[in-house]
């Protein structure tokens, strides 16, 4: 017992504030990424031409633009396979109509992906601060316990197992992070290639 003490004692000498790492600049508390935040992507941000509107009573044509806009949100296809999808699509519908509507579902449905990941991030951060403001007040609560004289032994062990507890999740989620706060990247990095692939077949 008298080793975990002390061990704790360490801790809490050596130890940062946890909220350090919920946010890398502290200007938005929802946005603990390291990346800059980009709430919304625009058609005219990634395409230099004005989209004509498709009017057509071609229900195939429809379910073919529809199907394929969803194929390429989807990351697993590989722009490789992106690049052969929209080749063989302009080529069964060489006119611009087509070829910009598919632009704007395909853009629609990589944006709403985008968002809800965004979205999904801000109620981390708010998830991460909750618990950080946790941890402080179990660290202080620890501070007192050991204090005491004679110290509760009981208390600080069970007060101990939920620091772990916590601190453990609270650094899981932070090595999860990374992974998540680079999708809204790449996510926006597939809407501009999509939309250059489909410029490639565009006729000005």
């Amino acid at each position: 017992m008298f080793g975990k003490i002390l061990c704790c004692l360490t801790f809490f000498a050596l130890s940062g504030h946890t909220g350090a790492a919920v946010a890398a600049d502290f200007s938005d508390p929802t946005w603990p990424c390291i990346q800059r935040k980009v709430q919304n992507l625009s058609l005219g941000q990634m395409f230099p031409y004005a989209i004509p509107q498709l009017v057509t009573e071609d229900a195939k044509l429809t379910a073919e633009i529809n199907d394929l806009a969803a194929r390429l949100a989807l990351r697993r296809v590989s722009l490789e396979q992106a690049d052969a999808l929209i080749t063989a699509f302009a080529r069964a519908h060489f006119q611009n109509p087509p070829l910009g509507q598919l632009l704007v579902q395909s853009l629609d449905a990589i944006v709403a992906q985008r968002l809800a990941i965004i979205n999904g991030i801000a109620r981390y951060a708010t998830k991460q601060s909750s618990l950080s403001l946790l941890i402080e007040q179990r660290r202080h609560r620890m501070k007192n316990l050991l204090a005491m004289t004679p110290p509760n032994y009981d208390q600080i062990e069970a007060l101990e197992e939920k620091l772990d507890w916590d601190e453990r999740i609270y650094t899981d989620r932070v090595r999860s992070l990374r992974y998540v706060c680079e999708t809204p990247v790449i996510l926006e990095q597939r809407i501009f290639a999509i939309s250059k692939l489909i410029l490639a077949h565009w006729q000005p």
